[in-house]
């Protein structure tokens, strides 16, 4: 199929100086002239049917691609990639990917409350991209990178596709939302009780243990575990949450706050029975038929690693290997990026050589 014209984005104020033509299929031929030419593309992809933003950067073309799945759902970390990740360029190019209803994504495609969100459309959302990306720029296959909500997706994107994969790196790793719930509330309470802090335990008994069928419920846990993890673990800089120009007009923060909202809802159910109801990555099975590596806060109480740990030593995999991380929470910090930069560079970059 013929590539179309490059898809103008919504305002002109936003209109890249590089951009990804939005195509039905991957390119018939390859975006790299050498393999050390320098990549740095950004707009709409025609991924499932819609546009989704893509953002491309790398100091060489002929470097292992990584693609970013981000959490929430909702929380796309195009805004924050360069912050965050930007020194990884120099070995990866490195993919983010506004997810279906997230982000820039969701302001080219807004979409009603009542339209469903599924993991099923995003897995194959995923791995259409995948599939385009190592067609784009050259390359047999790419890393999968997934975290929290992302490792979710992730997951089901290798399994569903490993030929498309090199290695899966996951962080925060959920398992089985039931699980990680009931495991959550037991060590959140536990502190909080400890702590005696009796505005904390007012919120945890009067939202009780999950599963909850008040939508409300998780992000009042999530406000009181951020604040304990915030106790014994170090705090990821500022800069990195300070978007650019691209991503911090009315109209793109705006989209991003609205995603979120559509994300979350779609994730946590009105009566407890959204996506998150679905999850459990057990019934995938242990067989994965490439490596995988892992990275878990010791301090994450969220996806604690009393549930992560016996999950990966089941797992059966070419390579495997989980990284505990002390002050490390849920939520991203340096000492958290500077493992999964170590998994990349010392044990998945041999693999692919």
């Amino acid at each position: 199929m013929p590539r179309r014209a490059l898809a103008l984005l919504a305002i002109a104020c936003l209109l890249p100086a590089w951009a990804l033509a939005a195509t039905d299929a991957p390119p018939a031929t390859a975006a790299c002239a050498s393999p050390a030419q320098r990549v740095d593309e950004q707009g709409f992809v025609k991924l499932g049917g819609i546009e989704q933003w893509v953002t491309v950067k790398g100091e060489r073309c002929g470097n292992p691609i990584v693609l970013f799945v981000h959490g929430g759902p909702g929380n796309p970390l195009s805004p924050y990639g360069d912050a965050m990740f930007g020194a990884w360029a120099r070995d990866f190019t490195l993919v983010h990917w506004d997810q279906r209803g997230s982000g820039m994504t969701f302001g080219r495609n807004p979409t009603a409350d009542d339209v469903p969100l599924t993991v099923a459309q995003l897995v194959s959302d995923g791995n259409e991209l995948a599939a385009y990306l190592a067609k784009r720029f050259g390359q047999k296959k790419v890393i999968v990178w997934g975290s929290s909500w992302g490792s979710v997706l992730g997951l089901h994107m290798v399994h569903a596709h490993p030929e498309l994969f090199h290695a899966y790196l996951g962080t925060s790793q959920i398992v089985d939302e039931v699980e990680n719930g009931v495991q959550s509330y037991a060590h959140l309470l536990k502190r909080v009780q400890d702590a005696q802090d009796q505005e904390a335990l007012a919120v945890l008994q009067a939202v009780g243990a999950p599963p909850w069928t008040d939508p409300r419920s998780f992000g009042k846990v999530r406000r009181v575990i951020r604040r304990y993890e915030a106790q014994r673990t170090i705090p990821a800089p500022k800069a990195w949450w300070q978007p650019p120009a691209l991503y911090a007009t009315p109209k793109a923060q705006a989209d991003y706050e609205a995603g979120e909202d559509y994300s979350f809802l779609q994730f946590v159910g009105l009566k407890g029975d959204g996506m998150a109801s679905t999850i459990n990555l057990r019934k995938l099975g242990t067989e994965f038929r490439l490596p995988m590596f892992f990275v878990q806060g010791e301090e994450d109480l969220l996806t604690t690693p009393d549930v992560t740990q016996p999950f990966v030593a089941g797992l059966k995999a070419p390579v495997k290997e989980l990284v505990l991380l002390p002050q490390v929470g849920h939520d991203p910090n340096q000492p958290m990026l500077d493992a999964q930069y170590r998994l990349l560079r010392e044990r998945i970059l041999p693999l692919i050589h």
